[in-house]
């Protein structure tokens, strides 16, 4: 053999071509054989550049300039089958599916739950932020860590609303009345990240009294960070990551002396603390790993903080535009608590126009727009294949699916048709929930299945107190804010891309 290739050096040129685009059409055809053997393909979206390149790009353009529902959007109507909700693509001879589809979203978070799960790509990439917390992770680590988490999120804790009052009456100090201009959303977001660290930590950053805390930006620019490594995929590694770690110190450096304080305290003595923070609550189930107390710690800081904050900011950005909706709604808060009173958890579970109105906020934008899973063996995904649609799709060990509660709880066609009684999909109105509830798994704003949102309760809370609180004092909400530039800022939680610049006006005494 060696022979022939010295006598004929051309063709040991042609193997070093040929062996390798043999390997590949061998892989690829063994790859299809799998598929095949399992279900079929969803439509394809095909990339004009090598690798598709020119898709990544575009996704990570989508990131950059708040149009990643445009990005989605694309996708569903460039793929080989246009009416599809699912389709697939790929990247770096990865392949990826994007899911829409209501049936495919209850595969995947409930009917194939042991199918699914975060995966280890996902678990590697978010390791540094968020490393083995329930948001990370699959299997027996997930079970213990909602396990360790569950007790802290009973009705008991929840429906305590001490906190939620000392933080928001900071809040209204904040907001200026007269109708003077203020972003509510940025104050949103210093006032729930204040609350969170207050409930998990028994001691707020306080970043109300000083939005320019190095904690307050660092937080902020890991999110940013990691959102971008989520978003790119296998190109990930190719971002710079300095800003990311050096925020990523500051958070540790903020949380771990509250870790070494309540693991100085014996299990008696946190046992019996009244008034136990979160913190507290977890070293008292007997847990002494530094490491677990500071990822659980950390994951619910993020959801704790930036959920509640997002969907306060959507609340007051459409009751800026819809002032028959603010005069409807304080009426019934006032009716039920009075314009002074604090109200109690039965008061806002027993408003019912207040929760038609969180319910409407989250049906437009679902605080997690766009999420993740990975197939953890070979399996499938029931619908969305074939020339039809209709054929359940061959998923390989491995694969990653994204799917979208933002775009699917906007798609006209999972809506009773536009009417007087039931408007279109697209518009904010509270009304329609009156006497119309969502089809089963077309309307999930915390998720579902075994891994819904344990703190949707608290979420829930504090959102609803605030609403009230904050219209108790004032009667009316004027929009200041441009509706041709306000975007989706779609990072790990959906926010205004511009903000929410308002004006408040002091309701009239008597």
């Amino acid at each position: 053999m060696l022979d022939l290739l010295l006598a004929y050096p051309h063709l040991f040129l042609y193997s070093l071509i040929l062996i390798p685009l043999l390997y590949l059409a061998l892989t690829i055809t063994l790859k299809n054989q799998s598929i095949r053997r399992l279900g079929t393909y969803a439509p394809t979206v095909r990339g004009y550049l090598p690798f598709g390149i020119d898709i990544f790009i575009r996704s990570l353009r989508g990131s950059r300039t708040d149009t990643d529902y445009e990005f989605w959007d694309w996708l569903f109507n460039h793929s080989s089958n246009a009416h599809s909700k699912t389709i697939e693509t790929t990247l770096a001879r990865q392949r990826f599916l994007f899911t829409a589809d209501p049936e495919n979203i209850k595969a995947i978070l409930a009917t194939q739950f042991a199918d699914y799960g975060k995966g280890e790509p996902f678990h590697e990439d978010w390791k540094h932020f968020l490393g083995d917390s329930i948001f990370t992770t699959d299997g027996e680590m997930w079970h213990q860590s909602r396990q360790l988490l569950r007790p802290q999120f009973v009705k008991t804790r929840v429906s305590d609303l001490e906190i939620f009052e000392t933080h928001v009456q900071r809040l209204m100090h904040l907001i200026p009345g007269e109708g003077w201009e203020v972003d509510i959303s940025a104050l949103f977001y210093r006032f729930t990240l204040d609350s969170a660290t207050d409930y998990l930590l028994g001691k707020s950053v306080d970043s109300l009294d000083n939005p320019n805390a190095e904690f307050v930006k660092a937080f902020a620019e890991v999110q940013r960070g990691q959102n971008e490594v989520s978003r790119s995929g296998p190109f990930h590694k190719l971002l710079p990551k300095g800003r990311f770690f050096a925020g990523l110190n500051v958070i540790n450096s903020f949380v771990e002396p509250f870790i070494d304080q309540a693991l100085r305290l014996n299990l008696a003595d946190l046992k019996e603390k009244t008034n136990q923070s979160f913190l507290h609550a977890l070293a008292a189930t007997g847990t002494r790993d530094r490491k677990v107390i500071r990822d659980q710690v950390v994951a619910v800081l993020l959801a704790g903080r930036d959920t509640t904050a997002s969907s306060l900011s959507f609340t007051f950005l459409e009751l800026s535009k819809n002032p028959a909706i603010v005069k409807k709604l304080r009426r019934e808060i006032l009716e039920r608590v009075g314009p002074t009173e604090r109200p109690t958890y039965d008061d806002l579970k027993n408003m019912p126009y207040l929760q038609h109105v969180m319910n409407e906020t989250l049906r437009l934008y679902p605080s997690v727009p766009f999420n993740v899973r990975m197939s953890l063996h070979d399996t499938t995904l029931p619908t969305g294949g074939g020339p039809d649609g209709t054929q359940p799709i061959g998923v390989l060990k491995d694969t990653p699916i994204a799917y979208s509660a933002l775009y699917m709880q906007r798609r006209e066609d999972l809506f009773p048709p536009a009417s007087d009684g039931f408007p279109h999909v697209l518009t904010y109105c509270p009304e329609r929930w009156d006497k119309w509830t969502p089809k089963s798994w077309t309307y999930i704003p915390f998720n579902g299945g075994p891994r819904i949102c344990i703190g949707q309760q608290f979420a829930l809370t504090e959102m609803s107190y605030t609403i009230v609180r904050i219209l108790q004092r004032f009667e009316r909400i004027d929009k200041y804010w441009d509706e041709r530039k306000q975007k989706l800022k779609a990072e790990i939680v959906i926010s205004p891309a511009t903000g929410v610049q308002v004006g408040f006006w002091e309701a009239k005494s008597g």
